[in-house]
């Protein structure tokens, strides 16, 4: 069994799509996957997803990229996790690779985003991108480890992945761990401890060799479960244990079905 702990399902290449997707799941043993809001205005559709398929959970935030949509405010965000298929806040954290000017705006949206998931009890999925260092410093100033949560779509090195292992946070990778240049993102991945690990595919962005440069899905995590195995010199039925073990302990309001 796999589960695919970050997609978005609601974005044209996938919903257009979604019975042959599900389906493609299905045969690859994918058993539960995480349909992951962006902004509250299309958060309705993610949620109806989650809703009609027993397979699939929810999360509720706004990405630090997008910039001319409804800010949240932290009593919102609290109100719409309390969906019982809504197991995380986030999309959230702080993105300098768009806003080069690290604007300060980034950082309290953040910052709110912590607070709802620490009101709500539920865990935090994080996005960096060229802000690694403010990523840790806010998740500190703001207590982030008092709930916990996932760094997505990991790209870092190991000195700043320690500080997110130290801070209580897991460690996901995506299908960038099967490119062949990805030293920096294969070396972390073989160090990150077995317990603190999880798998994604980010669809329909980031598909893992040999799929790469098309159109991402759920079915293929099971490539980058695979590639993390070979790396670590483990079985594939490992590490696919051990990934979705993890996330039924990271994501507690999310139920075995």
């Amino acid at each position: 069994m796999l589960v695919d702990s970050h997609c978005h399902l609601d974005f044209p290449d996938l919903a257009n799509h979604l019975p042959d997707v599900l389906q493609r799941m299905q045969e690859n043993k994918v058993e539960f996957a995480v349909c992951i809001g962006v902004n509250l205005e299309d958060f309705s559709k993610v949620l109806a997803i989650a809703e009609n398929e027993p397979r699939l959970f929810a999360s509720v935030g706004v990405h630090p990229e997008y910039t001319d949509v409804e800010e949240p405010s932290e009593d919102q965000l609290v109100a719409l996790a309390a969906h019982p298929k809504v197991i995380a806040i986030g999309e959230t954290g702080l993105d300098y690779y768009w806003h080069k000017d690290k604007p300060e705006w980034q950082r309290e949206r953040f910052r709110r985003h912590i607070g709802a998931a620490k009101r709500c009890g539920k865990p935090l999925v994080i996005h960096t991108r060229d802000s690694a260092e403010d990523i840790l410093r806010v998740m500190r100033e703001e207590g982030a480890d008092a709930v916990g949560g996932v760094m997505h779509c990991f790209t870092e090195n190991w000195e700043i992945a320690r500080q997110a292992l130290d801070l209580g946070f897991y460690l996901s990778f995506s299908g960038i761990v099967t490119f062949k240049n990805a030293t920096i993102v294969k070396e972390v991945a073989q160090k990150c401890p077995l317990d603190r690990l999880l798998v994604e595919t980010d669809s329909p962005y980031l598909a893992p060799v040999p799929y790469r440069g098309k159109p991402n899905q759920p079915a293929y995590v099971r490539h980058v479960a695979e590639e993390i195995a070979r790396l670590r010199s483990l079985s594939f039925e490992t590490i696919a244990e051990a990934t979705t073990d993890n996330f039924f302990t990271l994501f507690q309001h999310a139920r075995r079905t």
